[in-house]
């Protein structure tokens, strides 16, 4: 309940919102913020109700028993970065969005810092114990970073390219499940962190912080393209003149 009441208050708040945006503008953001809403809520709501469940025990005895208990393939520290990636390749290549590069970096910085903020917090609140024995397991970090990515590939595309828009869900499950194959994560945490991340981006896109800000608007031939080595993730800018 602590993690919805908090959702409910970050929504509340309208910076970025112009003076002049009509009564009627508002009321559609809030209704089309409230239909996203549904999902992630479910996930959230789910995640709690398989919390310490034995369903989810079984199934991560299922899971083990399948693929070993010395399985582990590490993909999921790196798709969850996949839907960053088609989002900048898209731009490169043309693909109509919704935003400027320059907004949809914005958003998608502001995204992560929410989600992050809200996972972190709840990590160090609850400190549930992982099926590996670790500390901090709801919710799961690796999850809720994948879907507020693809949550903001979405929004971007969902009007001129919807396949692209939702290949990046199949990304972010995919990094859910590798959470629980290796490990790391037990079903309540990956649905937990899966709603966070989607809820938190779909509060940014409502509430559009510093939407006017864009020192990028009116430049051409600007270039930023994902970076991905060793683990670290980066970009390359580029700028002709």
């Amino acid at each position: 309940m602590r993690l919805l009441f908090f959702f409910l208050f970050i929504s509340s708040l309208s910076f970025g919102q112009k003076p002049t945006d009509s009564i009627v503008s508002c009321q559609a953001k809030n209704q089309l913020l409230l239909k996203r809403s549904i999902i992630p809520v479910i996930f959230i709501g789910a995640g709690v109700a398989f919390n310490e469940s034995q369903f989810e025990q079984d199934l991560k005895v299922s899971i083990r028993n399948q693929v070993g208990n010395d399985f582990e393939f590490r993909i999921d520290d790196f798709i969850q970065y996949a839907p960053i990636a088609e989002m900048y390749i898209a731009d490169a290549f043309g693909v109509p969005a919704k935003n400027h590069w320059f907004d949809q970096t914005k958003y998608l910085l502001f995204s992560n810092l929410l989600s992050g903020g809200v996972t972190v917090a709840f990590k160090n609140i609850l400190n549930k114990t992982r099926p590996s024995g670790g500390d901090y397991s709801m919710p799961s970090g690796h999850t809720s970073l994948a879907f507020t990515n693809a949550t903001v590939l979405y929004n971007e595309f969902n009007q001129t390219a919807p396949i692209l828009a939702y290949s990046g869900y199949l990304f972010s499950s995919a990094t859910g499940v590798f959470r629980m194959i290796n490990n790391k994560h037990w079903l309540s945490d990956v649905l937990v962190g899966a709603g966070i991340g989607m809820l938190a981006t779909e509060i940014i896109y409502r509430i559009e912080p510093l939407k006017n800000w864009n020192p990028f608007q009116k430049t051409d031939g600007v270039t930023l393209v994902p970076r991905f080595n060793d683990g670290v993730v980066g970009f390359y800018f580029g700028m002709k003149f």
